[in-house]
C-alpha cells in the first residue's frame, strides 16, 4: 500500500491521521526540520520600515532639511531655465536641481526627463514641485529650441562665451532668456547634446569663470567643471546682472556638502588634480581616445 502512495503526500496532514500509519509519521528526516523551520520563520510577521519624513520643499529628510538656507522668497528672475535630465540622474540622493527648484518661482525652473527628444516624440510627463502641487505637462520642447530667445548651456568649440554676448547686444538683457541646461554625469550630458539635433537649434553658450566647483562630495572631470546648480547660478547672476543671484543660489549647496563632508563623505578632487598630482589610482584604460583625453587633462592648460 505504501509503495502505491506518492512520496510527497506520505507527510501530508491528511496522511498521518491515519491510524494504521502512525509510526511512520513519527519519522522525520533532517530536511523535515528545516522545513518546519524556515515555514516558521515565513509565518512571522513582516515589519514595514516606514520612510523618513521628507521636506516638502526641499526634498530632503526632514531632520536634514535645508529650507533654513534657501531664500524666504523666491528669487524673481526674468530667465527661465529648462533642465532636460538624464533619467539616471532622477535616482541619485544628492541631486542638485531640486534646491535650485526651490530657490526660483513656479514655472522658472522646468524639468524634462528623458534620453532623446524630438519634433515628433516630445515627452510630457507630470512632475511634482517640491512644495507637493503638481506641475503642468512639459512644454514643447521644440518651440522652446526654435525660439530666438533660447541659449543652450554647453561648452564647445562651436559655444560663445555668454559675456561677450550680451556685450555685443546691449539690449539682448531685456529679452527674457530661455536658458537649456543638461543634469546628467559629464558623459550622461554628451550623450545628450550630441543625439538630439533639437538641443542644436539655440544658440550655444558656456562660461568664461574661472570658478572652481564647490560641490566637493562628487567628482568632477577637471577644476573648473561645474554642477547644474552652480552653472545656473553663474547663468542667472549674469542674465540678470545681480551677483547677488549666485551667492543665495549656493548657499544650501555648501550646506549640503558641509553636513555630507562631517557625517563621513570625503572631499572629491577632479580627475585632472588626481592625475596631475599622481593620486590617479585607477587603472588606465585601454580605449585609445579615452587615454587621450586623460593625457589632455595633464598637458592642456586651457580647458
Amino acid at each position: 500500500m505504501e509503495d502505491c502512495i506518492p512520496s510527497e503526500d506520505r507527510r501530508s496532514p491528511a496522511f498521518c491521521d491515519d491510524e494504521n500509519h502512525s509510526d511512520f509519521c513519527e519519522e522525520s528526516s533532517p530536511e523535515d526540520a528545516e522545513i518546519d523551520v524556515f515555514g516558521g520563520l515565513a509565518a512571522l510577521p513582516v515589519e514595514v520600515c516606514e520612510r523618513r519624513p521628507t521636506c516638502l520643499r526641499c526634498g530632503r529628510p526632514q531632520k536634514v532639511c535645508l529650507c533654513p538656507f534657501l531664500p524666504v522668497i523666491p528669487l524673481e528672475v526674468s530667465t527661465c531655465l529648462y533642465i532636460v535630465q538624464h533619467p539616471a540622474e532622477e535616482s541619485r540622493v544628492l541631486r542638485t536641481v531640486p534646491l535650485l527648484a526651490a530657490c526660483l518661482p513656479s514655472g522658472k525652473c522646468n524639468v524634462i526627463v528623458g534620453r532623446r527628444f524630438s519634433e515628433e516624440r516630445i515627452p510630457s510627463v507630470p512632475l511634482t514641485f517640491l512644495n507637493g502641487s503638481n506641475k503642468q505637462l512639459y512644454p514643447d520642447l521644440a518651440a522652446v529650441c526654435r525660439d530666438p530667445r533660447t541659449l543652450i548651456m554647453y561648452p564647445g568649440l562651436g559655444a560663445k562665451n555668454l559675456e561677450e554676448l550680451l556685450q555685443s547686444d546691449p539690449e539682448a538683457r531685456s529679452l527674457g532668456y530661455n536658458v537649456i541646461l543638461i543634469d546628467g554625469t559629464w558623459s550622461q550630458a554628451k550623450d545628450l547634446f550630441l543625439r538630439n539635433d533639437l538641443l542644436h537649434l539655440p544658440k550655444q553658450v558656456q562660461l568664461s569663470s574661472t570658478l572652481s566647483s564647490q560641490y566637493v562630495i562628487r567628482t568632477q572631470p577637471t577644476n573648473i567643471c561645474l554642477s547644474t546648480l552652480e552653472c545656473a547660478a553663474l547663468t542667472l547672476s549674469t542674465l540678470e546682472r545681480k551677483e547677488s543671484i549666485k551667492e543665495v543660489l549656493l548657499r544650501p549647496l555648501n550646506a549640503l556638502c558641509t553636513f555630507q563632508l562631517q557625517h563621513g563623505a570625503q572631499v572629491h578632487h577632479s580627475k585632472e588634480h588626481l592625475l596631475r598630482n599622481g593620486l590617479y589610482d585607477r587603472p588606465m584604460p585601454k580605449n585609445k581616445r579615452k587615454i587621450k583625453r586623460m593625457e589632455k587633462l595633464v598637458t592642456d592648460q586651457n580647458i
